[in-house]
């Protein structure tokens, strides 16, 4: 996930929330919630983790950078302010690591946006989303 400064928390967990419910996925599936470093003492990006139960997982701007080509929505507006580009889908794709496939692109809201990758295991059909 990724938000603006300050990002009111019921508008990023209600962008989580829906992101799993497009996937058709519950909250006890998921893994992790990614998002970019600056954001790790971010209230809303804290909670939302709460609120799901999972650990709040952080990548730094070159991590994410490396996910661009598998990114739906690169945006160079992002990179511009961040370095690299996009956060909710990179952060997704990092936790789910290279055999992670993002199942729902970049999604917003008025403050946030979401991703969610899943792993797949070389030998299952199924496997662990991240949001």
């Amino acid at each position: 996930m990724g938000c603006e400064r300050d990002a009111p928390v019921e508008d990023v967990a209600a962008l989580a929330l829906s992101a799993l419910e497009q996937a058709g996925i519950t909250a006890s599936e998921i893994l992790a919630l990614g998002s970019i470093d600056a954001k790790t003492e971010e209230p809303a990006i804290l909670a939302t983790a709460a609120l799901l139960g999972v650990v709040a997982r952080f990548f730094d701007a070159a991590t994410l950078e490396r996910e661009t080509p598998r990114l739906a929505n690169p945006s160079d507006l992002v990179f511009a302010r961040v370095g690299c580009h996009g956060v909710a889908e990179a952060a997704a794709l990092a936790a789910a690591g290279t055999a992670g496939v993002l199942v729902v692109p970049k999604i917003k809201s008025a403050f946030a946006t979401a991703a969610i990758a899943r792993i797949v295991w070389p030998s299952f059909r199924t496997g662990v989303q991240t949001l």
